[in-house]
């Protein structure tokens, strides 16, 4: 592979403020070649995988589907529908407990597996994908409901639809967070899916380049994304080594280091030139068109010592946590956490019953020791490390303390929401104060307190708009009586005037007879 590999491009490369080198893990779960989880006897399928509008069930119970056909289609434009993992019976559609930071519930289609793993043919393949105009390309894309697969899982379909002249589309695959290795597992088997959708993406998005990130502790993927750009002989797309710096797998982190651009605080990748995609995602997109393959699967990494056998499997969307640790031998005597994501950025799951979803990208089942609890926080020293490591270039003990007197307006306007979450804050804090814990509750109470200002916003202008249709219904009743008073005032003006003219010719009438009646006399 590697006689065929060009050299990979060698940019002078930027690089962002602060981030941390911290110790990979990855080899736990990189020993053994990329395999296939076993098909489940359930699949649970959440309806909102992704960024946006949930999506709404379009099966009933009962009824019979087939892996990859859409079990649920999409509500808005920010959505994406969902695809049964395997062919089986649908046999509820119900709330499930889902993967989710909150631990709330969530409405899922719940399949029976039959064994057949049939698969749906509605999608044909597209071999010659360069017939097909961006717009084709992108609806193909949605209906296969692929999303991004780095962590956000915001419809790819929608992120193709950028609009404006582009310098570049990049790939992500700087894998920067310690435990995760699917990325890396995906590079190393399946560069090929990697390398086709990179061309698929640059010509839906009419661009000339197409930069695929790869941090330089992963020399094996790097060579084998190589390779595989080089056979398919396209010079459009450059494979970059980057620095392992964390969180260099943040976008606009990434756009910084390969261009040495920044994003403006309030804007988009695109608004300078640039799309960033996940590694992962190009490969679902390849898939989409050249097999007609909807998104219903995706390499997750399970890892950790309380696993028996870390490794990368290929799993079914919908498939139960218990049956992925399953697969990977079962739970050690020493397991005690059970994390969604990498060791930085990752939540705890209260269960295994959990199904996998399009954003699960990693699964660590860590020991007492491999997690242990922080200790007591204690009062900010102002030392200025949390600055110093924040990649954002934030102040993170400055958004603390108002984070802290729940003073959100001053939180917002020091950027609070340029803040990813990373916890190089947290980790560096001599003081072991939880401050993107903190983070997040400002940021949630920003955005309840701007969904009740959008509510009473709303509820004012119904208000508004109820006083106007009442006033107006006022004004035309007003209008209604003064027309009326108008039409009596001159019926009785001219009953009047005729009152008068019959009493002026009876007068007349009078007169006359007066006048004969005194003639006779004489």
């Amino acid at each position: 592979m590697a006689d065929e590999a060009e050299p990979v491009t060698e940019l002078r490369l930027g690089r962002f403020h602060g981030g941390l080198r911290l110790e990979p893990n990855k080899t736990l779960s990189t020993e053994l070649p990329l395999k296939s989880a076993p098909i489940p006897p359930r699949l649970v399928h959440p309806l909102n995988q992704h960024a946006g509008a949930s999506s709404e069930p379009m099966v009933e119970i009962g009824e019979r589907v087939l892996r990859g056909q859409p079990i649920s289609s999409p509500t808005g434009f920010i959505s994406a529908p969902v695809h049964a993992g395997s062919s089986g019976t649908v046999v509820a559609i119900e709330t499930h407990p889902v993967a989710h930071p909150s631990g709330l519930d969530a409405l899922c289609v719940v399949v029976e597996t039959d064994g057949e793993d049939e698969a749906y043919a509605g999608y044909p393949a597209i071999p010659e994908f360069a017939t097909l105009s961006p717009i084709a390309l992108r609806a193909r894309v949605r209906d296969c409901g692929v999303v991004g697969l780095g962590g956000a899982a915001f419809p790819t379909a929608v992120k193709l639809n950028a609009a404006g002249a582009l310098n570049a589309l990049i790939l992500n695959g700087a894998e920067c967070e310690p435990y995760i290795s699917c990325d890396d597992t995906l590079l190393r088997f399946r560069a090929h899916d990697i390398a086709s959708g990179a061309r698929i993406m640059l010509h839906a998005l009419e661009v000339g380049r197409c930069l695929v990130a790869i941090e330089d502790d992963k020399p094996a993927a790097c060579e084998a994304l190589a390779g595989a750009v080089a056979r398919l002989g396209d010079p459009r797309i450059e494979v970059v080594r980057v620095p392992a710096i964390y969180p260099e797998g943040g976008e606009r982190q990434l756009i910084t280091v390969l261009t040495g651009e920044e994003v403006p605080a309030d804007g988009l990748p695109a608004d300078i030139g640039y799309l960033v995609h996940n590694v992962g995602t190009a490969a679902w997109v390849a898939r989409a068109i050249l097999a007609g393959e909807a998104l219903h699967s995706r390499i997750v990494t399970v890892t950790g010592r309380g696993v028996v056998q870390p490794q990368n499997l290929e799993v079914r969307i919908g498939t139960p946590i218990a049956d992925v640790v399953a697969a990977c031998g079962g739970y050690t005597e020493h397991a005690r956490h059970l994390l969604m994501g990498g060791a930085m950025m990752g939540f705890s799951l209260p269960s295994d019953d959990i199904p996998i979803i399009k954003k699960t990208n990693c699964l660590v089942i860590g020991t007492a020791e491999d997690i242990a609890p922080r200790g007591p926080a204690r009062a900010c020293i102002r030392c200025g490390e949390c600055a110093r490591a924040c990649p954002a270039q934030l102040l993170p003990q400055q958004l603390y303390w108002h984070a802290r007197a729940d003073d959100f307006d001053k939180a917002d306007a020091m950027n609070l929401f340029d803040c990813i979450e990373c916890g190089c804050c947290d980790l560096v804090c001599p003081s072991h104060i939880p401050l993107t814990r903190y983070f997040r509750y400002a940021k949630s109470q920003i955005w309840h307190n701007e969904r009740d200002r959008v509510k009473a916003e709303r509820a004012k202008r119904r208000h508004d708009q109820r006083e106007a249709r009442l006033e107006e219904a006022r004004a035309a009743k007003r209008r209604r009586l003064a027309a009326r008073t108008r039409a009596l005032e001159a019926g009785t003006a001219r009953e009047t005037g005729r009152k008068a003219a019959i009493d002026e010719i009876m007068q007349r009438a009078q007169e006359k007879k007066d006048a004969g009646d005194g003639g006779g006399e004489a």
